[in-house]
């Protein structure tokens, strides 16, 4: 799955993937008042061709208000006011539903802080033409971080490796919030049923298109540190994903434990068919049950 150049992998098994449509970058800030208007700047100068959707969690540093200013200059720049801090993945599925409603066809995650850089978006762009879903990677060959504390590189590495050994997920970065969707796929991921946040959103929504059968690419990206503003990783969100992630992991084992015991079951005659003898296709002999079984493959 892990087709840096965007190529159409072979377990895409031939699928015709159809046209993109116009791309959305929805990019979620609270207090990025020093970082807005760059961002803003880099992606609106790297993707001519997309829109930008802020989506801002009522910030006190006025971020949404400088948003506003750069959306009446620009009228590919929208900005979606929220009543308050709700989190990353709150913030993200509001605008995932924004973007459906304005009809959108590619939905791009983005940090606000400059981590993810604009000006590698037109390869997740190109990606995305032979994938449902393609991840921005730092774990790949050719991904890297830049100005980050080994605690910090090993904090995100057992993250990622952690997620996909208790789900059996084919990813190297899980964690990562440098995305593009096809909204096909995301229409198909169950976004209603996603209450997760922070990292645990990314590992979940991750999850549900491997499981839906998606096809996933990761591509090489180079993750830079903030330079201005307060991250908003804390415990509380760490806290969250070890916990989402072992029950996620130890709910599907047990379902495939419990699904193998009800196939079982599901083959074994009742103990009364098992007293009745022979049944009817039993009877009939073997020339009988061939051609049945002839007809059946013809």
């Amino acid at each position: 799955m892990n087709d840096g150049d965007g190529t159409r992998a072979a377990d895409a098994q031939g699928r015709t993937f159809g046209p993109l449509g116009k791309a959305l970058v929805i990019i979620p800030t609270y207090n990025e008042a020093e970082n807005i208007k760059a961002i803003v700047g880099r992606v609106r100068k790297a993707v001519p061709e997309a829109d930008v959707l802020v989506a801002d969690d009522n910030s006190p540093d006025g971020t949404g208000a400088l948003a506003d200013e750069l959306a009446a200059e620009d009228d590919q720049v929208q900005v979606l006011h929220r009543k308050g801090k709700e989190g990353l993945g709150a913030a993200y599925l509001a605008g995932f539903h924004w973007g459906a409603e304005h009809g959108y066809g590619v939905l791009v995650e983005m940090d606000a802080d400059g981590s993810h850089q604009p000006e590698e978006l037109p390869r997740l762009l190109t990606a995305l033409k032979g994938a449902d879903l393609v991840l921005g990677s730092r774990w790949v060959p050719g991904g890297r971080v830049v100005n980050w504390p080994k605690s910090r590189e090993y904090i995100s590495r057992g993250g990622s490796l952690y997620s996909r050994m208790a789900l059996d997920l084919p990813l190297r970065d899980i964690t990562g919030g440098f995305r593009a969707f096809r909204r096909e796929t995301l229409e198909g991921l169950g976004l209603d049923e996603v209450a997760s946040q922070g990292y645990c959103f990314q590992v979940d929504l991750a999850r549900r298109a491997v499981r839906a059968g998606y096809h996933v690419v990761e591509v090489p990206i180079t993750f830079v540190e903030r330079e201005l503003g307060d991250s908003k990783m804390s415990r509380d969100i760490l806290v969250e994903a070890l916990w989402r992630v072992t029950a996620w992991g130890v709910g599907e084992r047990v379902g495939k434990v419990l699904g193998r015991e009800d196939d079982k079951r599901a083959g074994q005659p009742k103990p009364s068919e098992r007293a009745a003898g022979p049944t009817e296709a039993e009877r009939s002999g073997p020339t009988e049950r061939s051609e049945h079984t002839e007809r059946a493959k013809s």
